[in-house]
């Protein structure tokens, strides 16, 4: 509308937005108290011209009432101006919303950043990658293992770490020793306290093995999903976790920082994970990288060779080897092998004769290299787990170190 020619009429917004709020509660106001004039002039000329004290009293109250009717109304008015105003600051935001561009899909509280603070937010798409995927399952799954005797069920790493509870467990279980931490923290407080204790731990274990360290207080009870997939992975390698983690997993990462009160993203690679090798520090190359890179049509030959040789010694006890991949997994023929090539019977109380759980294989593995490093070999560069978890290569390897020692040997 135009009043008195003065003032422009109402925007679009103005009058979409009008349509919920009263226009002029003064109006209303007004002809409210008109009425109420109207009446109270009639009673006065029914009446008798005496005024009583009663009458005046009464009169006084009206006029207070007036007064304060009056007060309400400039109140009540002020609130739904400002409400108005509200109401058209969000409708245009409304409008306009839609013609910002938003690359970058940022989280309410990622925003609300310090001055000089950053966090970092894995791309939606790096997420459904299926190696990411792996990864996630892979860690899950171990931590549910390590963690079946505290009956603690891991669905997610985001929402059941970040308070420290199962990193606590955790660490516990893997490091055979007890945090001094309270059991249960409900406030935030109370897990970050427990979170900085367990992260202290971590990495006084992990600094002097020369790992970065790439998670804090903060980052974890956060849900950085990033900083949550690095300790885990470290942990996972320091203690020789008997997992094979996928190779060559990464993502991409966007990262926000706040600097002079303005929000800045940048995007940026992340890996997690590299070989198997490189993981594990072994950073020298052999022939069988050699061979399963540029050679895979040859790896049948070596193979065939392999057998021909364990064959030669298995076939005094009435074994035979047919698949390299399986059979030497449980460690049972790679320590009867030892003895038959150092010529020594090998108790059967060191190793057990029918393994059945992951423990035992694996101890069965790492007892007869022991039985090798004994008989003047170096220790082989395979991990125990990695022979169990069927990793062909590093079977490979150690069967070849057996190879070129007793080759000769009847």
């Amino acid at each position: 509308l135009r009043v008195g020619g003065g003032r422009a009429g109402p925007t679009a917004v103005d009058r979409i937005l009008s349509l919920a709020v009263p226009w002029s509660t003064g109006v209303a106001e007004r002809s409210y108290l008109a009425v109420g004039v109207t009446e109270e002039r009639s009673c006065i000329m029914a009446t008798t011209p005496l005024r009583s004290q009663n009458s005046q009293t009464a009169g006084r109250m009206k006029k207070d009432e007036s007064f304060l009717g009056k007060l309400g109304g400039t109140l009540v008015r002020k609130k739904k101006a400002k409400e108005v105003s509200d109401l058209q600051e969000e409708g245009k935001n409304a409008i306009n919303a839609p013609l910002s561009p938003t690359p970058t899909d940022i989280h309410p509280e990622d925003t609300m950043l310090e001055e000089n603070e950053e966090r970092t937010m894995i791309e939606p798409y790096s997420k459904e990658e299926a190696k990411f995927k792996e990864l996630v399952k892979v860690l899950i799954d171990w931590i549910n293992d390590v963690l079946v005797e505290e009956r603690i069920i891991v669905k997610t790493l985001e929402e059941d770490l970040y308070d420290g509870q199962v990193l606590q467990k955790l660490l516990e279980k893997l490091a055979n020793r007890k945090l001094n931490v309270a059991e249960v923290t409900q406030s935030e407080i109370g897990q970050k306290q427990k979170l900085q204790t367990v992260l202290e731990s971590v990495n006084g274990l992990l600094r002097p093995q020369g790992w970065a360290i790439k998670w804090s207080v903060d980052s974890i009870h956060t849900k950085n999903m990033v900083a949550i997939l690095h300790l885990l992975v470290a942990l996972a390698m320091h203690f020789r976790a008997p997992i094979r983690l996928p190779e060559h997993v990464s993502v991409q990462v966007v990262v926000v920082r706040k600097r002079e009160g303005i929000l800045q993203t940048s995007h940026v690679t992340e890996e997690f994970t590299s070989t198997t090798e490189m993981m594990m520090g072994r950073f020298e190359r052999d022939a069988f990288d050699t061979l399963f890179d540029h050679a895979p049509d040859k790896l049948s030959v070596v193979k065939k060779s392999l057998i021909t040789f364990v064959n030669k010694h298995l076939n005094k006890l009435n074994l035979e080897v047919t698949e390299l991949e399986t059979q030497f997994a449980d460690g049972v023929y790679l320590v009867l092998l030892m003895g038959l090539l150092e010529d020594y019977f090998v108790p059967l109380y060191n190793f057990y004769l029918t393994p059945e759980s992951f423990e035992q294989k694996a101890h069965n593995v790492a007892f007869s290299f022991e039985l090798m490093q004994d008989g003047g070999l170096k220790k082989p560069k395979a991990r125990p787990e990695d022979i169990v978890n069927l990793d062909l290569k590093s079977t490979l390897r150690v069967l070849y170190n057996l190879f070129t020692k007793y080759k000769h040997v009847e």
